[in-house]
């Protein structure tokens, strides 16, 4: 499944900052409808696209949404950080 959406950049502080992009409702809904057939230890495998920069992660449910993380060098090739809107591409599932 293939969802195209426009998120919020945000931070989860730990012992080290950690950014995701945050899920619309409605995009988040269309997840929830498949992740049954595709969720391993209670995360959403995906492959990823954020400007040219294709990357593959796991989706975490947080906040009645899921939260995709955002690796540092794929803000830094996109030129985004924290608070920025992105729009991401997601191929939801496993290959």
């Amino acid at each position: 499944m293939e969802i195209e959406f426009d998120g919020e950049v945000v931070e989860w502080r730990g012992p080290a900052p950690f950014y995701f992009v945050v899920l619309p409702l409605d995009a988040a809904d269309l997840v929830d409808e498949v992740k049954a057939e595709v969720v391993y230890w209670g995360v959403v495998p995906v492959r990823a696209q954020i400007g040219e920069t294709e990357f593959e992660t796991a989706m975490f449910p947080r906040e009645e949404t899921w939260f995709l993380p955002v690796k540092a060098a794929v803000r830094k090739a996109e030129a985004f950080g924290l608070g920025d809107v992105v729009a991401v591409r997601i191929d939801v599932g496993r290959d």
